[in-house]
């Protein structure tokens, strides 16, 4: 398979060996919203068609792993075919059905310990900053880093913040961050270098679930601002 070697481009995308078992396809080398729409309507293609030997997607925000049965497809075979579903994915790319789901955050003070500092960087208040990042609808990019974190499009660019200097060795888990141009949402305690707006108290992350991550790629994101009663109450509840 000339593992590691990139190959041509097909159709403006191109496939990369990932492992013996896997292509990448490339749409494209920036974060851009158009650009990952096009590889989640890939992606819903490549599901929708579903060959036995496909055994999973793996969208990103300007690429797509695909991971295949190395023992009921050759690697060329695979490719041949992903080529064919990326020629047509313009004409015949299926609209997937985005979820919308509501992310409760309780902002500042010991859920948010970075939002006053981040309001007066931005030259806001923190209710301003609260109120301009709670309005937005998002977009679920693509999930990394960490099982189950989202990085999600659609930050207002005037709110976008750089990274601290030196990162965080313990993050708590829910965290509502703002890192450069995206926002995201730690589902799990850990480092972590971006700034910390509030918390949800949701899982993000679950191995007792059926689908262990709340949120999947494509899903359509809002939070809306609680307080620290209702955060109480909803962390509590089963």
């Amino acid at each position: 398979m000339n593992a590691g070697r990139p190959a041509a481009s097909d159709a403006a995308i191109e496939f990369e060996t990932l492992a013996d078992d896997a292509w990448l396809l490339r749409l494209g080398r920036s974060i851009d919203d158009g650009l990952n729409a096009r590889v989640h309507a890939l992606a819903a293609r490549l599901r929708l068609q579903a060959p036995s030997w496909l055994r999973d997607v793996v969208p990103a925000y300007a690429s797509l792993a695909v991971f295949f049965d190395p023992f009921a497809i050759d690697a060329a075979a695979a490719r041949a075919w992903l080529r064919a579903q990326c020629e047509h994915a313009h004409a015949a790319a299926p609209s997937p059905a985005a979820r919308s789901i509501e992310i409760p955050v309780a902002y500042g003070g010991e859920f948010g310990p970075d939002l006053h500092d981040s309001a007066a960087e931005l030259g806001v208040s923190p209710q301003v900053l609260i109120a301009r990042h709670s309005e937005r609808d998002y977009t679920v990019a693509m999930i990394g880093f960490a099982p189950g974190f989202p990085y999600l499009s659609g930050l207002d660019p005037e709110l976008a913040l750089p990274r601290l200097a030196t990162p965080r060795t313990a993050v708590a888990a829910g965290s509502v961050a703002i890192g450069g141009a995206q926002t995201g949402i730690y589902p799990r305690p850990g480092p972590g270098g971006w700034r910390l707006l509030g918390r949800t108290p949701l899982r993000l992350f679950d191995t007792a679930r059926d689908a262990p991550s709340l949120l999947q790629p494509g899903d359509r994101v809002r939070f809306r601002p609680i307080d620290a009663q209702e955060f109480a109450r909803l962390q509590a509840a089963p």
